[in-house]
């Protein structure tokens, strides 16, 4: 029989720390907090939660994402009443010494993700659920698939790891809880989680709607109308589940049991839906405006301490071990075999990364896919064809395709994520709350530049290099040939991080063999060689498409014995300042060539590495970028329009060099 007095209890004790932590910080916010503190306390102390506190990232845990991140209190608050953290923590909430942050991030050990841009925790869970879904392959992983063909066996005939009997059963598998604030649930990536949770079947996922009516500034739209979330969330395709009362503990128990107990053979999502009071426990902050994100100062403090009555200190609940031990993981290598490619040969770099996603599936089951509908020309069909177990259609939705990679790689997953890299700016808060959760993504994105050709300028992605350069720890690889392309997806595939990868729809010659090496923070040099010179007269920094141009001018200009010298910058961020500081000092012209916009891109990366070193001064810089409004064109006439052709940049060397 449940304690419910003890549960009453914990609630005190959760309502006294997130009112204590907050004041003490003087910032803070107490009354979101307040409203979901009966709904987690049920969840964490009821029985329904199986988590190891002592080992918070087993895939055998059920999960808990905090959409809205401001809660952070409560997060923390729980974790007190759990025994996991002491009131003197709690007591330095938001202070630099402390992990206990304003938002939840990676360094909250029990945070999964961080949240705080609001919307993106629900496509975090969706990528928790499909990755403990794949991780039982039991249950059936594609959309309608209702577990046809497979057998109840401990073994998948697919798979090389064993299923433990105790996964059998759908009430042993774990699950994913996510608690939702009504005011983000205007964001529209919310409902494409929404959407694609119901497309793949999510049955181990459950969201719960904190419904306390008022958002920071205004009422919600739909205030506490339960009835028209429900019809929406029902015509996605999910269960649901009201409840009226959002405080009574009894009232919550019994929706949780009603969920732990029925079938759910339709394996359809749920989500719960509550109603909440912003403020619950202090009555001068109960569904009052303006108190938003504002810690009680110490005279009020006072006043709602005494309001909440006598708090046992001391007491602490017990959150369940998980359902199973079962530890055994995907099979995993990152060697896999480079195709037959031949020095010469006309090959798209996205059609060598998809070549190389092929390949690293293979071997590695940790490998999984996710596209934004555009498989054929990203070339992650390949992958999809061969493992449609693990790749997952995300449509055109790419804000929550990137937050879906984020969470699979939270199960021990290596996502690689792909669409045009015009279309990845969709996604860059996304991938800038990324860089908060120890990411683990690789990001393609192809049809990148103005050689993308007639498709025009709003298929062009000209602003993808200086948005991955903006996030701080990201990694940036640019291949030139399809050698390059597939060397650098296995070396993303190799390292933990945020990767990105620009790949080209314009055929370009193979240039580099079997035998070549690729690293991060690398480059290539090619010469010419002029006789009677001892040194080139200028230095071209290219990458991609532009690469071939210099490559080009390389050729024409040594028949006018005009000695050049040619950078391969196939690692964008970081680049290989070492080489670049070693010419510049050798060589007195230096010209960088992109198929990018100014800012942000390769030619200020560069210039930033010379000024750095103090090497600027000494060298004549000319950037060849692009800088006039692209149009429909074949990629030479778009080139040529842009002025980063092998012709715009003979022009330049010759009059550098005075020809």
């Amino acid at each position: 029989m449940l304690d419910f007095d003890k549960l009453k209890k914990l609630s005190q004790l959760i309502r006294y720390d997130i009112l204590t932590s907050t004041t003490e910080a003087k910032s803070g916010h107490p009354t979101t907090s307040l409203s979901a503190v009966e709904l987690m306390t049920v969840l964490y102390f009821g029985g329904f939660l199986h988590t190891d506190l002592n080992n918070p990232k087993s895939p055998t845990n059920d999960r808990v994402v905090f959409s809205k991140g401001h809660a952070s209190p409560l997060i923390y608050s729980l974790y007190h009443a759990a025994g996991v953290i002491a009131h003197s923590e709690l007591m330095d909430l938001r202070k630099i010494s402390s992990d206990l942050e304003g938002h939840p991030t990676f360094r909250f050990k029990y945070a999964d993700v961080a949240t705080g841009s609001l919307g993106q925790g629900l496509s975090a869970g969706v990528g928790m659920a499909l990755g403990i879904k794949l991780l039982n392959k039991n249950i059936g992983m594609e959309a309608g698939q209702e577990n046809r063909n497979m057998k109840m066996d401990k073994k998948n005939p697919n798979s090389n790891f064993q299923i433990p009997n105790s996964f059998l059963n759908p009430h042993s598998i774990p699950k994913v809880y996510v608690l939702l604030g009504d005011s983000e649930m205007a964001e529209g990536q919310v409902w494409e989680a929404i959407e694609i949770a119901s497309h793949y079947k999510l049955g181990n996922l459950i969201a719960i709607a904190d419904v306390n009516r008022l958002g920071q500034s205004t009422e919600t739209m739909l205030g506490w109308d339960l009835k028209t979330y429900a019809k929406r969330f029902e015509s996605f395709g999910w269960n649901t589940i009201i409840v009226e009362d959002g405080h009574d503990l009894k009232g919550i128990y019994d929706a949780f049991s009603n969920l732990s107990n029925w079938s759910n053979e339709s394996n359809s999502p749920v989500i719960i839906l509550v109603k909440t009071v912003k403020g619950k426990g202090v009555s001068f902050l109960e569904n009052k405006e303006g108190w938003h994100g504002k810690p009680l100062p110490k005279d009020l403090l006072e006043s709602a301490l005494k309001e909440l009555g006598k708090v046992d200190l001391n007491v602490r609940g017990k959150i369940e071990k998980p359902r199973s031990n079962w530890t055994n993981l995907p099979n995993k290598s990152n060697k896999s075999n480079l195709p037959n490619y031949n020095l010469g040969d006309l090959v798209a770099t996205r059609l060598a990364y998809g070549d190389a996603l092929l390949a690293l599936g293979s071997v590695n089951e940790e490998i999984v896919a996710l596209d934004g509908e555009m498989s054929n020309s990203t070339y992650s069909e390949k992958f999809a064809k061969k493992f449609p177990e693990r790749y997952f259609e995300m449509f055109i939705a790419e804000q929550n395709m990137m937050t879906v990679a984020l969470g699979l790689s939270k199960l021990g997953f290596i996502p690689f994520t792909s669409t045009f890299a015009a279309f990845l700016t969709r996604g860059f808060d996304q991938l800038r709350m990324a860089q908060y959760s120890a990411p683990n993504l690789k990001v393609v994105g192809s049809h990148c530049g103005v050689s993308i050709g007639p498709d025009g300028p709003s298929q062009m992605g000209l602003e993808d290099i200086s948005m991955f350069r903006s996030i701080l720890d990201s990694t940036i690889l640019y291949p030139s040939d399809a050698v390059s392309a597939f060397k650098l997806t296995q070396i993303m595939a190799e390292q933990n991080g945020l990767f990105y990868l620009r790949t080209n729809r314009k055929e370009t010659p193979v240039i580099y063999d079997e035998k070549e090496k690729f690293v991060i923070g690398g480059s290539k040099i090619h010469r010419n060689v002029v006789v009677g010179r001892d040194r080139p007269s200028t230095l071209i920094i290219a990458a991609g498409v532009t690469l071939h141009e210099a490559l080009k001018v390389k050729k024409e200009l040594a028949k006018k014995d005009i000695g050049v010298a040619v950078l391969d910058c196939y690692s964008v961020k970081p680049l290989d300042t070492q080489t670049i500081v070693k010419l510049a000092k050798e060589i007195k012209n230096i010209i960088v060539v992109e198929d990018h916009y100014p800012a942000g891109g390769i030619g200020e990366a560069v210039l930033s590495c010379l000024m750095t070193k103090n090497q600027i001064s000494r060298n004549t810089y000319t950037h060849l970028c692009v800088k006039k409004l692209p149009r429909s064109g074949s990629p030479d006439e778009l080139l040529r329009f842009e002025e980063i052709d092998s012709s715009a940049i003979v022009k330049t060397v010759e009059k550098l060099v005075g020809v």
